[in-house]
């Protein structure tokens, strides 16, 4: 090895996003909340395992079961349970998302950063966004 020149990696397999996990003290209950926002076919079950992906596959979400799940607060509040990820959906009319969200479960944000995005609260307290 030669001092100043970093040692060769190895060729990256391929990786694929598969999908993103989100914790749910009922993993079958959140599903359905984002079955309805979504219209994706749920494409696997099992005991505390839930997974929906779009018609025509692609990266999907999966929904597994927590019991000690905490909702994190949106905004952020110092001590308490932080929002570590959360999904963003383009949209064509914020009006119409954010009324089609409402109407499966979800809550509106009190907080919101930007006029042209929502931030909504799935009914397990993730938050998500729908924007233009």
């Amino acid at each position: 090895m030669t001092p100043g020149i970093p040692p060769a990696r190895p060729e990256r397999p391929p990786l694929f996003l598969s999908g993103v996990v989100l914790d749910a003290p009922d993993p079958q209950a959140l599903a359905g909340f984002y079955q309805r926002l979504l219209g994706w076919p749920l494409t696997q079950q099992e005991e505390g395992w839930v997974k929906l992906v779009p018609d025509g596959g692609g990266t999907g979400i999966s929904f597994q079961a927590e019991p000690t799940y905490t909702p994190p607060v949106w905004p952020a509040e110092p001590g308490a349970q932080q929002m570590q990820v959360h999904l963003d959906f383009q949209v064509e009319d914020l009006a119409a998302a954010e009324a089609h969200a409402i109407s499966c479960g979800a809550r509106l944000a009190a907080h919101q950063p930007q006029d042209d995005v929502r931030v909504l609260i799935d009914p397990v307290g993730h938050p998500f966004c729908v924007f233009l």
